[in-house]
């Protein structure tokens, strides 16, 4: 099999850091390197952010098809996958929103530290899921790694759209301010040493579903996604059409074991959550 090309990493820098909440930094890149980019059509877009390992660094002008070609893989990027929480390209500038727990992780302990000027590397944007405006109402559940899609979702909702919104936080020192024109129902949910995912299934579980169609976005850590994805495929019926569902993330895995275990954890849901009437 022929190797896949390398594409072209992205490289901006870093123009702003906000702490948004204890545990939550966002660091806005910019720079003449993002002119161009291909984003918005969707709100939950993501880029794959190249980390060097400790010190490491990389001769420019930086190729990323160069240094996989001759560098070991120790010494190659670490890639972790962040959302946009809001692209504009009127600057341009990329928000990107980390939550941060001590000097745990690559991401996290580089936003904690990141500062006005440091370069940023990327590739995509993917994404695939926008809010349909022809719903008859939309389903917005999430943990922390979820939120900055789900506050781009609620900004980007037509006028009066029916929208609830149920967000996972750790505890209310976590909660943000969410902006949107929708008729937004926003519930906030305190895990307060609770597992993750626990008072999210319950506050779905336990909603009354307005009339008309759904479209959901359901994401986050993969054990609740799971759980959520049986209640809306299999107890509630809906066809994948009108689902968004995937886990960020996985509990006591790095993304790099989730990625290479995450296609056949979704094959093994996909099978076991199948609905009888599309056996």
């Amino acid at each position: 099999m022929a190797n896949r090309p390398v594409r072209a990493a992205t490289i901006g820098e870093v123009t702003r850091v906000e702490q948004l909440t204890p545990h939550m930094v966002r660091v806005v890149v910019g720079g003449a390197g993002l002119a161009g980019l291909d984003a918005g059509a969707h709100t939950d877009h993501y880029v794959k952010i190249l980390f060097p390992p400790p010190g490491v660094t990389y001769p420019e002008p930086f190729d990323l098809a160069v240094i996989r070609e001759t560098l070991p893989r120790e010494q190659q990027p670490v890639v972790r996958t962040y959302t946009v929480r809001r692209w504009r390209p009127e600057v341009p500038e990329l928000w990107l929103d980390f939550v941060v727990h001590g000097a745990a992780g690559i991401a996290g302990p580089w936003a904690a530290t990141a500062r006005v000027g440091d370069p940023v590397r990327f590739l995509g944007p993917g994404g695939g899921y926008a809010p349909n405006p022809a719903a008859g109402w939309h389903l917005l559940a999430g943990d922390e790694s979820a939120l900055p899609a789900i506050a781009a979702a609620l900004e980007a909702m037509p006028a009066g759209a029916t929208v609830k919104a149920f967000i996972e936080v750790e505890n209310a020192a976590e909660e943000q301010k969410l902006e949107t024109a929708a008729n937004a129902e926003i519930t906030w949910l305190r895990r307060d040493g609770r597992p993750v995912g626990e008072a999210l299934v319950a506050a779905v579980r336990g909603l009354a579903f307005p009339a008309g169609q759904v479209h959901a976005f359901v994401h986050g850590e993969a054990g609740f996604v799971k759980d959520l994805r049986a209640l809306l495929r299999v107890e509630r019926g809906l066809p994948m059409q009108q689902l968004s569902i995937s886990g960020y993330w996985r509990r006591g895995m790095n993304e790099d074991g989730w990625q290479s275990s995450k296609r056949e954890w979704n094959q093994q849901v996909e099978s076991e959550q199948e609905p009888a009437a599309s056996r």
